[in-house]
């Protein structure tokens, strides 16, 4: 009995639990879409940006990959921004691109992608356009493993349109992915000896460590060591309660504020994070950093810390391992930052006012999606994150758009959680489209947006760097509540600071998706 392609990789995608899939159809498309399977989902984005940020939100909350569907060239094209995201994300995500017909191509025809594969580099982790319509299957699954294998990220595969009716020849793929990988036993006892001797060891957890699972593992070793825990700059997960009494806070994108924040510590022991991120430079630190040990995935990642001493493992089973082999001590923990005061309830409201509100009223496991880049360090002092169990998600590249249709993908993949999305007004507006996708499939959403018409983050940096009379960041005469009932998604507004509690706990009991507009203080003066 002879299958087609098409018939032949719709099996293999039920065996790999990719049947939902994330798209924005083309007509190089319409061949592997036509008939489609009753037990497949289709989400539809009305942009290609959009699609990619809200596959990566569903692929986060739910830790398991999922298939992309693209249109050939351009459509690929409008995606790239949020391919990158989810590169630095590490998401595990399939995306599968249209192609015109393969005997159109050498005449360069309309919609054709020249040089599909090398089109999302280096942005993807491997990249194909198969060289026969038999060798599709087979390449999707090649891609399947290597975007779920550590480290994850996202893949693609170029398929022209004929290639779907062709007949299939060559056997199904297996479907099974590749587990983590444990650390080297040496390498780990000379670890263990290091914390052991340390009289005040500090953890700092990136976050690999929530996307593998490991949050109660390594609550459990900084409990046994007695060991302080500091955020990675620039996490995008939560990997850490914040109302543990070991959390000491965030360590800040600049080496001088890293230096300064470890020095009390004599081991820092950084788990499923670069040592570090930065954002900003303003000068070497005047104290050299204690001896830092990673435990990191990517070998990119342990190759770039040339000062410290690297181990190459899964977070999981590394802290795991550990844990078992560390003795138990009474250390002297830093003490943690004082709480601030509570915020003033003024008009116009403040960034810290509204975030405190959030924090109050924000359901129990609900996940937290933040876009809100002049506003991070309030978010750190007003909305702590105590879910063991992705609480929270952001994005790690710096690419605008990706936290509104990131939350309706992480609604979409955890119905039975509220997802409650805080976003600034400029962010929103690169992926707004979402809202439409979010009415469309009722999900249990609630978006804050904080609206300060402007871009502030560009312009507090240019400020610090000496820039003066910017263009291009002053935004405002927006009207957000148009906009999301427009895509049939109810919303609010909020100018007074006694409306945003009663507004909030409406949007927040909704049982669909609705939106609060927030008219914040247009003033917010630092970022680090």
């Amino acid at each position: 009995m002879t299958r087609t392609v098409r018939e032949a990789t719709r099996e293999l995608l039920r065996n790999l639990g990719l049947t939902t899939v994330f798209g924005n159809p083309g007509t190089t498309e319409i061949a592997f879409l036509t008939e489609w399977p009753d037990d497949f989902a289709y989400v539809l984005g009305l942009q290609e940006s959009a699609v990619v940020a809200m596959a990566d939100g569903y692929a986060q909350a739910t830790r398991k990959p999922v298939l992309v569907n693209l249109h050939s060239a351009g459509g690929v094209g409008h995606s790239l921004g949020h391919v990158f995201t989810a590169y630095r994300n590490r998401t595990p995500l399939i995306v599968l691109a249209g192609q015109q017909t393969r005997s159109l191509l050498p005449d360069e025809p309309f919609l054709g992608a020249v040089e599909a594969a090398n089109f999302p580099r280096p942005y993807v982790k491997w990249s194909v356009e198969p060289a026969r319509a038999a060798d599709v299957p087979a390449a999707i699954a090649h891609a399947y493993h290597v975007a779920t294998q550590a480290p994850q990220g996202p893949v693609f595969v170029s398929v022209p349109v004929d290639d779907w009716d062709a007949e299939a020849t060559m056997p199904l793929p297996a479907g099974r992915r590749v587990a983590g990988f444990a650390p080297d036993p040496d390498a780990l006892a000379e670890l263990a000896t290091a914390l052991d001797r340390a009289r005040h060891p500090a953890l700092v957890v990136g976050a690999s460590v929530d996307q593998d699972g490991a949050v109660p593992d390594v609550i459990a070793l900084a409990e046994k060591l007695g060991a302080g825990v500091w955020a990675a700059p620039m996490s995008a997960r939560c990997s850490f309660p914040e109302d543990h009494e070991l959390f000491l806070g965030f360590l800040q994108p600049e080496r001088k504020a890293v230096a300064e924040a470890l020095q009390a510590h004599d081991v820092v022991l950084v788990l499923g994070a670069p040592a570090f991120t930065y954002h900003v430079y303003r000068g070497e630190p005047e104290t050299s950093l204690p001896p830092v040990y990673l435990v990191n995935d990517d070998d990119q990642v342990l190759a770039r810390a040339a000062n410290g001493v690297g181990i190459r493992s899964t977070p999981g089973l590394a802290i795991r391992a550990l844990t078992e082999q560390v003795a138990a001590g009474e250390r002297t923990v830093p003490a943690r930052p004082a709480v601030p005061a509570e915020p003033a309830a003024s008009t116009p409201i403040s960034p810290d006012f509204a975030y405190a509100v959030v924090a109050d009223l924000l359901p129990d496991n609900a996940i937290v999606v933040e876009e809100t880049p002049s506003h991070r360090n309030v978010l750190h002092e007003r909305l702590p994150i105590t879910s063991t169990d992705t609480g929270f998600l952001t994005v790690a590249s710096g690419t605008l758009g990706y936290g509104l249709p990131a939350a309706v993908g992480a609604a979409l993949g955890r119905p039975d959680r509220k997802v409650v999305a805080v976003l600034g007004d400029g962010s929103s507006m690169y992926c707004v489209q979402a809202l439409w996708t979010a009415a469309q499939q009722h999900v249990p959403v609630t978006f804050v947006v904080l609206d300060n018409e402007q871009y502030a983050a560009v312009r507090i940096l240019g400020e610090t760097a000496g820039g003066r009379k910017v263009p291009g960041t002053a935004l405002g005469g927006i009207d957000f509540a148009s906009l999301a009932q427009s895509m049939g998604c109810p919303a609010h507004t909020v100018v007074r600071a006694e409306q945003l509690r009663p507004a909030l706990a409406a949007a927040l009991a909704a049982e669909g998706p609705s939106l609060v507009h927030v008219k914040v203080d247009p003033n917010p003066q630092t970022l680090y």
